[in-house]
């Protein structure tokens, strides 16, 4: 999920262009990270009642961004409820907030670090077919960033990293949620082309819809789920 990045073309390139695109996002973020935080702090069904209200609008979003065709919806209902199952089944099996409050940082810095990369070094095109606003740099922002916090989140509660972990494992797994949160990105922003939208929505100032806000994460909580199931077997 990078509604940043895929917004920031509008926004004049350099420090003055990077203050002036972040400045909405950053007044709708402080109202929805501190519900998401304590939605996943209590767990339960209040965590369970709030994924299952953002699948609701992003399905809403999913259908009338896709015009509701068959084969469309036929996509969208598990490109939605897969990796919002996911999500309840992390919090519910982990038993731990921190690892999946960990989870929802690591993809928050690297939507940050992706913008910020790409407005203050742009280079490169990523993908111009799909979305021309995303750059090389951008890519290695969201990996870096990512990595950075699990690294930090890490050194922070030393002692508490599942057996096996070093600092290396870490630092490949960071840059992993940032590369498959780019990929999710990237899928959303080839959709939207596809059906010449802008947005998937307008519910989140600075961001769009809420597909706009977590399609990264719809891809990386399904291979975080299945990586946590694997380590567990």
């Amino acid at each position: 999920m990078n509604t940043i990045g895929a917004t920031a073309a509008t926004a004049p390139s350099g420090p003055e262009g990077l203050s002036s695109g972040l400045r909405l996002r950053i007044v709708s973020a402080l109202v929805l990270i501190p519900v998401a935080v304590l939605a996943v702090w209590f767990g339960g069904w209040i965590f369970a009642a709030l994924v299952g209200v953002f699948a609701g609008l992003m399905l809403w979003e999913w259908r009338r961004l896709t015009g509701g065709r068959a084969a469309w919806m036929a996509l969208g209902i598990p490109y939605v409820l897969l990796p919002c199952l996911a999500l309840i089944w992390l919090r519910d099996q982990s038993g731990d907030a921190f690892l999946v409050l960990l989870l929802f940082v690591c993809v928050w810095a690297s939507d940050t670090g992706a913008y910020a990369a790409g407005r203050l070094i742009g280079g490169p095109k990523l993908a111009p077919r799909i979305s021309p606003n995303k750059t090389w740099a951008g890519l290695c922002g969201a990996m870096l960033a990512s990595a950075a916090v699990l690294l930090a989140a890490m050194h922070w509660r030393a002692g508490s990293a599942p057996d096996g972990w070093s600092l290396s494992t870490a630092a490949f797994l960071g840059a992993g949620i940032g590369l498959i949160g780019q990929a999710g990105d990237l899928f959303e922003s080839w959709v939207k082309r596809r059906f010449g939208a802008k947005d998937s929505g307008t519910l989140i100032p600075g961001h769009g819809g809420a597909l706009d806000r977590l399609d990264s994460m719809l891809f990386v909580a399904p291979v975080a789920a299945l990586f946590m199931w694997m380590a567990a077997a």
